[in-house]
């Protein structure tokens, strides 16, 4: 805008130049006319005022030519310079000419035009008389007049050179406006999104005119416009593949070539049990397991050098003295050229899997142990039948009386291998009802069977319960619950024995009226880290002999009968023990219903 406001003046100013040129040069020409047409005056008049014998002829001429508003001065002088006639009186008589005009006195035959030494025009004609030169005639012209013309005229030009650098400025301002108005905002709009190519909040810019600026912005519109369409499609696509590794059941992990975490997802964060932050540029080695770690990083060698994924690669150690397996699918992830850049990595925890598959082996092999107890206990009734005959046809006999005492114990014991063997089917052959049974009977059912257990271990038994305490219940299911806490219980006491106290009463918890059954054994106890997951499935401290299902099928029996469990344990110190309190409901189980537990564990 500066650079065309002084081009304009330029432009104007060599204009107004060159038009007052012009000017002065049609004024000094229209000057020069006038003094030679009053020179061609004076010379007539004068030439006619020498012939008049009267001195006045000559003071007339000079007085009409003076007249004219042109004229500032005339006078006439003789040929040695006095002056004979002037319109200043004063100056007759005298020798006033100049130097410069002192050149034309002699050989001066038609009038002549000059500038004097102050640059002012006048001309000098000769008077004639009978064709013989007899005088000067001097006029000294007036140019106010002229230079009030040229003035004025100056006046108008600037008057017009300003009009046409104002209204050219104004049309220019407003054009350069509607084009760097548009520019200015469309730069503003650009650098805004360098700054923050997210924001978009200012496209698309408005268009309010029709230049090459307002096609430029038009067309930058439709580029973010498109921009901005492909990023949403992008960002949606990030989305859903960070939806996808935050929300995936499985592992994900991506590795560089020197087997350093690039990006993992949370749920491989919690597998290994280390933060997402921790994982990011960490070696596999600092994660895994030397064992785990040197595989799979020969793995992803593998993969990075053939560029050929490998599936169903399994990792196995142990953590914590507890055995750990993944199973890890790896595959190249390539770049625009072609070349291998990371390796992604699927992995599954499989350490549950083996267990529940080890477990489901155990369980097969614990059932086809209880259906062959079953089995022998079935067979073992009918000898047990009809040696319990022999020995009641034995003590009708006339015995003595040492005969009739082993006769009186070989019964009893008999009777106790009777009381086992039906123990024994119960639990193979429980019922799918619900039914009212008594919890005292259920609890000597299940301490009739571990009485072997408690003798050879030499643990004092104490029950502590009521005769007749009725609960609408699964009989199967409980007796299963008080054998898993009782064998439990004998298991915290080997090798040493201890006290096993067992209580069932009435009670009272929250409002609610019900039973209470107690399981206390003087045992090694449970320590903290355990007592947290003793409930979980596949938990045990009993690696060599526990399928960790004891007390997670526990749990779920005293759910499904609407019961509460507290466990209170100490392991440490003079004193050991655990002490597990069961409250059924009064209510007791209802068909096809469930209730969550109130499991607790309390340190003590």
């Amino acid at each position: 805008m500066a650079a065309l406001v002084l081009f304009e003046i330029f432009v104007v100013g060599i204009f107004t130049l060159l038009l007052v040129h012009h000017q002065q040069g049609e004024l000094k020409q229209r000057m020069q006319r006038r003094l030679e047409n009053q020179s061609v005056q004076v010379a007539a008049l004068g030439n006619f005022a020498l012939s008049d014998p009267h001195a006045e002829s000559l003071s007339r001429v000079v007085a009409d030519i003076a007249r004219a508003p042109s004229v500032s001065a005339v006078q006439i002088t003789d040929l040695d310079g006095r002056t004979l006639a002037s319109t200043d009186p004063t100056t007759i008589g005298k020798l006033t000419l100049s130097l410069r005009e002192k050149t034309y006195l002699h050989d001066l035959d038609r009038p002549a035009m000059f500038q004097d030494s102050n640059r002012q025009w006048e001309v000098v004609t000769p008077l004639l008389e009978a064709g013989r030169l007899r005088a000067l005639a001097w006029i000294y012209p007036n140019d106010y007049q002229d230079r009030q013309d040229f003035l004025a005229l100056l006046k108008i030009t600037c008057l017009w050179a300003a009009f046409v650098l104002a209204g050219c400025t104004i049309i220019a301002g407003v054009l350069a406006e509607s084009i760097t108005h548009q520019l200015a905002m469309l730069t503003r709009a650009t650098r805004s999104l360098i700054l923050n190519p997210e924001d978009t909040s200012d496209f698309p810019l408005p268009v309010k005119s029709s230049t090459e600026a307002a096609e430029l912005t038009i067309a930058f519109n439709r580029m973010v416009a498109a921009a901005q369409d492909q990023r949403a499609g992008l960002n949606e696509t990030l989305a859903l593949l960070d939806s996808m590794l935050a929300n995936a059941p499985i592992g994900f992990a991506f590795f560089d070539r020197k087997y350093r975490f690039v990006r993992v997802n949370q749920f491989l964060a919690d597998m290994n049990g280390y933060s997402f932050a921790l994982h990011l540029g960490r070696s596999i080695a600092g994660v895994l397991p030397p064992s785990a770690a040197a595989k799979l990083e020969h793995t992803i060698e593998a993969v990075f050098r053939s560029g050929a994924p490998v599936r169903n690669l399994e990792l196995a150690w142990e953590h914590d003295g507890r055995p750990r397996s993944w199973l890890a699918h790896l595959y190249p992830v390539r770049t625009e050229s072609e070349a291998t850049r990371w390796v992604g990595a699927i992995l599954v925890d499989t350490t549950e899997q083996k267990r529940g598959e080890e477990t489901l082996r155990r369980t097969e092999k614990l059932a086809a142990t209880g259906r062959l107890a079953a089995s022998i206990a079935h067979e073992i009734n009918n000898p047990l039948e009809a040696v319990t005959n022999l020995l009641y046809l034995i003590r009708q006999e006339d015995l003595s009386p040492e005969t009739a005492r082993f006769a009186e114990l070989a019964q009893q014991e008999v009777t106790r291998v009777s009381e086992i063997t039906q123990q024994t089917l119960r639990f193979y052959r429980q019922s799918t009802l619900p039914a009212v049974s008594n919890v005292s009977e259920l609890l000597d059912s299940v301490l009739t069977l571990h009485l072997g257990r408690l003798q050879t271990l030499q643990v004092d038994l104490q029950r502590d319960y009521e005769a007749d305490l009725p609960l609408f219940c699964f009989a199967g299911e409980l007796r299963q619950l008080f054998a898993n806490l009782i064998g439990n219980a004998l298991d915290a006491m080997t090798p040493d024995g201890g006290r096993l106290i067992v209580r069932a009463h009435s009670s009272h918890q929250n409002g609610v009226a019900g039973i209470r059954v107690s399981v206390a054994d003087t045992g090694c106890g449970i320590s903290e880290d355990a007592r947290r997951h003793i409930f979980e499935p596949f938990f045990t401290t009993k690696e060599a002999t526990g399928t960790g299902l004891g007390l997670w099928v526990s749990e779920q029996i005293v759910r499904k009968h609407h019961g509460s469990v507290r466990v209170r344990s100490r392991s440490t110190g003079a004193t050991t023990g655990t002490v597990f309190s069961i409250f059924f409901p009064a209510t007791g189980v209802e068909p096809d219903t469930e209730a969550e537990p109130a499991s607790e564990t309390v340190s003590s």
